[in-house]
């Protein structure tokens, strides 16, 4: 029975999902064969010689990248069985059955795969398999019952020294990706978490989570991303996680997101996470408009949001905002005011450009369409980019929407490893809106005169567009 579990793209980092969808399989007796497409061209011998090939599609970007990877698979493989899984495929089922994939699992459907993987070994026809699988992926609809497997099993995987370091001080190191829970009690109406958990969270056992840690950091992690959508849904469980990895791991350090709303309720808590080795928190601030951020669904207001960048501050954690810059709802003045925010707060080398140029994104579920039904603005479902079209109704808005856009392309072209005016990107943005809104030429935003914030050497773009490098990669693929 042979197994091929594949990623495209994992934000940079060594794909967890792989390591947790191994490990049900090599708990049900499988050997299953990993693949990091993002790093590796797949070749063609491991595709002719599965029965299953499962990709990961935990986000936007890493759902096109699978599509067109499965189309590939598909041309020289027409009798093998082609499961997407993760969070994006119950979102996407439609499509990816329509694009010669066999299947679409959630991302806590661990026990479907292993299940598709015996019916296939025992003879059951591949029909008579997949179809069994799509039964118990539909019966119980997009919202997981219960949490999925939790166990995460590494082998396989390419070294940790292949994927985004912490650059800090000057120096760059390896990075663990662990996440301490999955899933969000939050309902934020533009995250794809909303639609598939519906307001539900899972915790990941504590030992699981720190032996991971142990082992990442055996294999030379010197710094943990926790990639929970919110580190603090449960902040009792994430206490004792990070109290646990500072008391094994005293010269490690670590970062995760949180919501503004969370850092204001538990500001009594920053304090002792910077003890803990806390050196920044994502956050995703999205808009300072509060008209926008109630479409969102936000929970928090520009005022939080300054507030919550200065009990960070405080407790000596850095802020790394993230953004749904363009929206039908941002006005110009909106734009700008969300530049003056990352000026006057002395951000400008606190987030990737990337994040001034990501524009809202509606895929098939979102709970946007519960504000946007019957909008003038909302067009169809356009299956080329797996989301709803939508038209600005201010037109030079989408006229400055790719204006950035191509500087945030031109910025990423850059060498991740070269640290000079790392901020000069976000500078030139700023100036551009400026400019945009006055009508005439704006000088650039001083740059800071200080050592850079602590960042990942990949841009954080979960919802862009797959770069042409990406989709090369994939179409390289010998298969």
């Amino acid at each position: 029975m042979n197994i091929l579990l594949v990623s495209t793209y994992a934000l940079g980092h060594q794909p967890l999902a792989l390591a947790q969808a191994q490990a049900a399989l090599r708990v049900a007796g499988y050997a299953p064969t990993v693949v990091d497409t993002a790093k590796v061209e797949l070749d063609a011998r491991a595709v002719s010689q599965a029965d299953v090939v499962a990709i990961s599609v935990p986000m936007h970007t890493a759902l096109r990248l699978a599509l067109a990877l499965a189309r590939v698979v598909r041309v020289q493989r027409p009798d093998v069985v082609i499961a997407l899984f993760g969070l994006y495929a119950p979102l996407n089922a439609e499509h990816i059955l329509a694009s010669g994939g066999d299947l679409a699992l959630g991302p806590e459907d661990s026990a479907v795969l292993v299940e598709l993987c015996r019916a296939i070994d025992r003879g059951d026809r591949r029909d008579v398999a997949v179809n069994m699988a799509r039964l118990a992926v539909t019966e119980r609809g997009l919202k997981p019952q219960r949490a999925g497997n939790h166990e995460i099993d590494r082998r396989g995987l390419l070294p940790l020294q292949r994927y985004a370091k912490l650059a800090v001080d000057g120096d760059q190191v390896n990075v663990a990706h662990v996440e301490a829970s999955r899933g969000c009690k939050h309902t934020c109406r533009h995250c794809p978490i909303t639609p598939v958990y519906q307001g539900r969270f899972f915790a990941v056992p504590q030992d699981v989570v720190l032996d991971d840690i142990d082992a990442q950091v055996r294999a030379g992690a010197r710094h943990v991303t926790f990639g929970d959508p919110d580190f603090l849904n449960g902040p009792t469980h994430a206490l004792k996680i990070a109290r646990e990895l500072h008391a094994r791991h005293k010269d490690v350090t670590w970062d995760a997101t949180i919501k503004v709303e969370h850092v204001l309720q538990h500001r009594h808590l920053l304090k002792e996470m910077r003890a803990l080795g806390a050196l920044f928190v994502v956050s995703a601030v999205e808009s300072l408009s509060d008209v926008v951020l109630g479409h969102l669904k936000k929970d928090h207001t520009a005022h939080d949001i300054r507030t919550a960048r200065h009990a960070l501050r405080d407790a000596g954690i850095a802020l790394r905002p993230t953004f749904v810059a363009f929206t039908p709802w941002t006005t110009a003045l909106d734009y700008v005011a969300m530049c003056d925010f990352l000026v006057e707060e002395d951000l400008l080398d606190a987030l990737d450009p990337v994040q001034l140029a990501v524009r809202l994104l509606i895929p098939p579920h979102s709970a946007i369409l519960e504000v946007a039904h019957g909008e003038p603005w909302l067009g169809p479902l356009d299956l080329a980019s797996l989301s709803f079209t939508w038209t600005h109704p201010d037109a030079r808005m989408d006229a400055w929407a790719k204006e950035i856009a191509a500087l945030a392309e031109a910025s990423a072209d850059q060498s991740a490893d070269n640290d000079a005016d790392g901020a000069l990107p976000v500078a030139d943005m700023i100036a551009l809106a400026r400019e945009r809104l006055a009508g005439r030429k704006a000088p650039a935003p001083t740059l800071p005169l200080r050592a850079r914030v602590p960042r990942l050497t990949e841009p954080w773009f979960c919802c862009s567009e797959p770069t042409g490098a990406q989709l090369a990669l994939v179409q390289r693929t010998q298969a």
